[in-house]
């Protein structure tokens, strides 16, 4: 069944309508025919056509307004403080009331409605083998996935979906990621090396934006199949992190015109963990089965959109 016709009607609020897998999570929705409410703090409408909602949902009573009535809820809310979702130990406590809290208020609110969870795919923790398929014993080893844990938990108690995420990348309509392929962009679009940390052999699987918004798409449609348990979202295949940052330097070069950046290596740093210096490879085909969902951006194309976008955003013009 067509995406457009399988949702069309279908009133969805997206909560972090306005953040990065927000923004394009609303935008594949709208396109798909459903009636869209994109709640963020900004209140920005990341597309036309969208209704956009102004909202503290830390705040008492406020998700229970925003969600009343929807027949699908997505909690894409994420703390960023300091501007990363890293949680350090003195944030903790903040960082819960939004990516705990919140999730236990929209459960709380939105009983007998389906309920769509942005899980990640490094909950499993650091002890998991590299390449993983969703049935691993989760060990969480930072403070950020173990409040993802505890919000799926509540999420799938309450008959939800959680699609894990692996490292997503690429422009949406009102952002760019602000993790590490667009940090390297930016840092070679200035002329700057591309710095990796030890000899960059650690593999990452990395999904570009569009297609995990259709992958939350794909899940509401087969909800029949979907609902009471995660998922991996992945391409199944591991690109190192020195081959990615060699790929962006390439693109910027090709976009720019100027000679390809140098990528050098440097220790870690004294902050990095455990799972960043891991390798971690998401194999999504339970998901596919269950959904016919898969990732088709080649990553090429997708670091070339992505500089595109890097490029025309801060050009001073």
């Amino acid at each position: 069944m067509a995406a457009s016709s399988a949702v069309a009607g279908t009133r969805v609020v997206v909560l972090g309508g306005s953040g990065f897998i927000g923004s394009a999570v609303v935008a594949r929705f709208v396109a798909a025919g459903a009636v869209v409410r994109s709640v963020s703090r900004s209140g920005r409408p990341p597309v036309a056509g969208v209704e956009a909602v102004a909202a503290d949902l830390t705040e008492p009573g406020r998700v229970a307004e925003v969600v009343a009535d929807a027949d699908v809820v997505l909690p894409l809310v994420l703390y960023t403080g300091g501007g990363t979702y890293r949680v350090d130990g003195g944030e903790a406590e903040a960082a819960a009331r939004v990516n705990v809290a919140v999730v236990r208020s929209v459960v709380e609110a939105a009983a007998g409605r389906m309920i769509v969870f942005a899980g990640s795919t490094s909950q499993v923790g650091s002890g998991a083998r590299q390449r993983v398929d969703g049935t691993e014993t989760d060990v969480p080893t930072t403070e950020y996935d173990r409040q993802k844990c505890e919000a799926e938990r509540v999420v799938l108690e309450s008959g939800g979906i959680s699609l894990r995420l692996p490292t997503v990348y690429g422009p949406t309509p009102l952002a760019v990621d602000r993790g590490v392929v667009t940090t390297m962009i930016r840092r070679a679009l200035a002329g700057e090396r591309l710095t990796v940390w030890g000899d960059g052999l650690m593999e990452r699987d990395l999904v570009f934006v569009d297609d995990v918004a259709n992958a939350f798409v794909e899940a509401v449609i087969h909800a029949d199949r979907t609902a009471g348990r995660h998922w991996l979202l992945g391409t199944g295949r591991g690109v190192t992190v020195r081959e990615l940052f060699e790929t962006v330097s390439t693109s910027v070069s090709a976009h720019t015109g100027k000679p390809p950046v140098p990528v050098v290596s440097v220790p870690p740093p004294r902050e990095a963990t455990v799972m960043d210096v891991r390798s971690l490879v998401a194999d999504p085909a339970a998901f596919t089965a269950a959904s016919g969902w898969r990732a088709t951006t080649p990553l090429h194309a997708g670091i070339t959109a992505t500089v595109a976008a890097v490029a025309e955003r801060e050009s001073p013009d």
